[in-house]
């Protein structure tokens, strides 16, 4: 066995290589860029070291240098994790030249399958049913389209070396075929080194269904059941699950023993996916093979109580697999909600800065301790005070749950996401409470198309109804008076003119363009002491009782009966003394006022907020890679003003009516803040 690996990559899965190698007793060894000098992963690690600079053409993918760092460090083996290298086959092959393990399959099996055109060639030569494309590269544009157009729209453009949503689109016409390729060349060369571009017939309402695979170097392969992969915004994964609540146990079969074959007539070693794009009637298509450990990987290690880190790196130091076929469980089921910095308010713009709080909730499960089950576990690779980047991808954490079965997770996964705090950047969670209250996903009822056929407008707070608003009412007036009575208590207050505590109050729910929303309600303690307090708002009753304390975020307590988690701040929108109230995605800000109070505050003005029409603002943090109308030049509504790179993904600016570019305010290469102006209009 191995003493000592270097793990050839950054964040979360960094973190997670980690601490199943020290578990086993193996050194690690983090590398990092200058972005990452502070990183997690460089702070869990034995030893780290500095690779280059942040962009990860000039650190990450660089292999000379991550090679170089191994041998300085004496590692023996070296896990690359997901994205970066992890599927580049000279790398690979330069680890094994260099007597380094590559914690992960041979080169020739990235070579087969995981570039995505070879594998389809395969596939085909192994006569398994594929979607119809055009296998080769493509040389340009011009020839996409034609293509595009022998194939029948839509059609799907993706990158040879993709991945993780990055170099990917849908074309629906030649226009969309002609952009998309040219953004998809674009992404896949900065991404991953390789602007090779192919193009597939693009199947309708699918399912995206992923077998795991894992095969040692004695030839033995075996599957690890399946993962529920269709929540997808933009081909972007944003929940996954395992099983999954649609297929059959015949299908599944079927499906393991495809992924099987195909990974032995590669001779697969090591931990693999195989996915397929599932149809209505449960008829099945090779899509392609990861050939790496997936994002979604702990999902199944919650199903089948096996740690796959691990046995990746027992197969790697020349181990056989230690279970055969039948001894592969299926126990419970388990959720993984992808927790990434982006507003999905602000159409899931990027957010990068400083995690000025960060609280996940309360793990009982662990990645090094995988026989741990029905809890919560969150992978993360920040801490609270540190930075996201823009330099690389959006995610902050994943957040899994394992329960009984689907219901019983759902509800975990509600509960876990109200406990989940993140300030000083937006993140994703609102949007992640919606999915999972909506109908169609509780009865399992969805496919690939589900987040853009359901959210096509984009998302919006009146997209996360609450079950009862009136409980966000009650608790805001809840923890007000419990702050109250706190400060009432405090010695040296003015004879006469002592805080006084009070039962009637009126909830204000402060609206858009200052349309307010009055709620009288009363609370009153209970004469037991037990914290209980009696709120009425308008006709309905809540008993409510909580131990949480002043400026504590996450609340947790019970109402009528039953437990809740919820987060409860003062002051973090427009107005200072506005109570912020979150439950189940919703969110209220809320002055708690006295009857008197209350009258005094409708008298106040509303305030319109001026009018930045005539200017083009940088919707988030990011680098100006190109400003493309000049000034004095007059521009249509739709027309590309400019593009701004962040997160690996290019963000393209349009014009929102016509108009007359005045003054070029910010220019190419500048790194933009939120809100910073890029030109004016005349």
């Amino acid at each position: 066995m191995f003493t000592k690996i270097l793990i050839a990559n950054r964040g979360e899965i960094a973190c997670r290589v980690i601490a199943t190698a020290k578990k086993m007793g193996i050194a690690t060894v983090a590398v990092y860029s200058d972005a990452d000098r502070e990183a997690r992963h460089v702070k869990l690690a034995d030893e780290a070291v500095r690779i280059g600079a942040a962009p990860s053409r000039e650190s990450y993918l660089l292999a000379d240098r991550i090679i170089a760092a191994a041998k300085e460090t004496g590692a023996q083996a070296i896990h690359p994790g997901y994205g970066f290298l992890s599927e580049n086959e000279a790398f690979a092959k330069r680890c094994e030249d260099e007597g380094i393990a590559f914690i992960g399959p041979k080169a020739h099996s990235i070579a087969a399958m995981g570039d995505k055109i070879a594998s389809k060639k395969l596939a085909n030569e192994a006569k398994v049913n594929t979607i119809p494309g055009y296998n080769d590269a493509i040389s340009g544009p011009e020839q996409a389209v034609e293509i595009a157009k022998g194939i029948g729209y839509p059609v799907m453009i993706k990158a040879s070396a993709g991945g993780g949503g990055k170099g990917l689109r849908v074309a629906f016409n030649d226009k969309e075929a002609f952009e998309g390729f040219t953004s998809c060349q674009n992404e896949a060369r900065n991404s991953f080194g390789d602007d090779r571009i192919f193009i597939e017939k693009f199947v309708q309402q699918p399912r995206h269904i992923e077998i795991q695979v894992l095969g040692d170097s004695q030839g033995n392969v075996i599957y690890l059941n399946e993962r529920e992969c269709s929540i997808q915004r933009r081909h972007q994964k944003v929940i996954e699950e395992a099983p999954s609540p649609f297929i059959t146990d015949a299908t599944r079969k079927a499906m393991g023993e495809q992924a099987v074959a195909l990974a032995k007539a590669v001779k697969y070693q090591s931990a693999g996916t195989v996915e397929f794009v599932v149809g209505k009637d449960q008829d099945f298509y090779f899509l392609e093979m990861n050939t790496r450990l997936q994002v979604e990987h702990p999902v199944t290690e919650c199903i089948t109580g096996l740690d796959l880190v691990e046995l990746m790196i027992r197969v790697a130091a020349g181990e056989p697999l230690p279970l055969t076929q039948a001894d592969v469980k299926r126990d419970g089921w388990a959720i993984e909600c992808r927790i990434n910095a982006e507003d999905p308010f602000r159409n899931f713009l990027p957010s990068t800065g400083r995690l000025v709080r960060f609280q996940p909730p309360e793990e009982s499960m662990f990645q090094s301790d995988t026989a741990k089950k029905l809890g919560v576990r969150v992978d993360t690779g920040v801490y609270e005070g540190g930075e996201i980047p823009m330099f690389y991808d959006s995610m902050i954490a994943k957040l899994i749950v394992h329960g009984t079965d689907r219901d019983d997770a759902i509800h975990k996964m509600r509960a876990a996401l109200n406990g989940f705090v993140i300030r000083g950047i937006s993140s994703n969670i609102p949007f992640q409470a919606a999915l999972l209250a909506h109908p169609k996903f509780v009865s399992g009822d969805f496919n690939t198309g589900f987040i853009a056929e359901n959210y096509s407008q984009g998302f919006a707070a009146e997209d996360v109804p609450h079950e009862d608003p009136l409980f966000l009412v009650a608790l805001a007036a809840y923890m007000n008076r419990r702050y109250r009575a706190r400060a009432s208590g405090i010695s040296g207050q003015l004879a006469g003119h002592e805080v006084k505590v009070g039962e009637q109050f009126v909830v204000v729910t402060l609206g858009a363009e200052g349309k307010n929303i009055h709620h009288e309600v009363s609370v009153t303690d209970f004469e037991d002491k037990s914290g209980s307090s009696a709120v009425m708002v308008e006709d309905k009753s809540y008993k409510i009782s909580s131990s949480a304390t002043l400026g504590q975020v996450r609340v947790q307590g019970q109402c009528n009966g039953l437990g809740f988690t919820a987060q409860v701040e003062r002051g973090p929108g427009k107005n200072p003394l506005a109570l912020r109230i979150a439950h189940n995605g919703t969110q209220i800000d809320a002055l708690v006022l006295s009857p008197l109070g209350a009258r005094l505050h409708q008298l106040m003005p509303f305030k319109a907020p001026p009018d930045l029409s005539r200017f083009l603002l940088s919707p988030m943090p990011g680098l100006l890679v190109d400003v493309a109308v000049q000034p004095g030049q007059k521009v249509q509504a739709g027309e590309k003003l400019a593009v701004i790179e962040a997160m690996k993904m290019e963000n393209i600016l349009f014009a929102a009516q016509d108009g007359v570019v005045g003054k070029i305010v910010a220019g190419k290469g500048e790194s933009l803040a939120v809100d910073q102006v890029i030109l004016e209009f005349v």
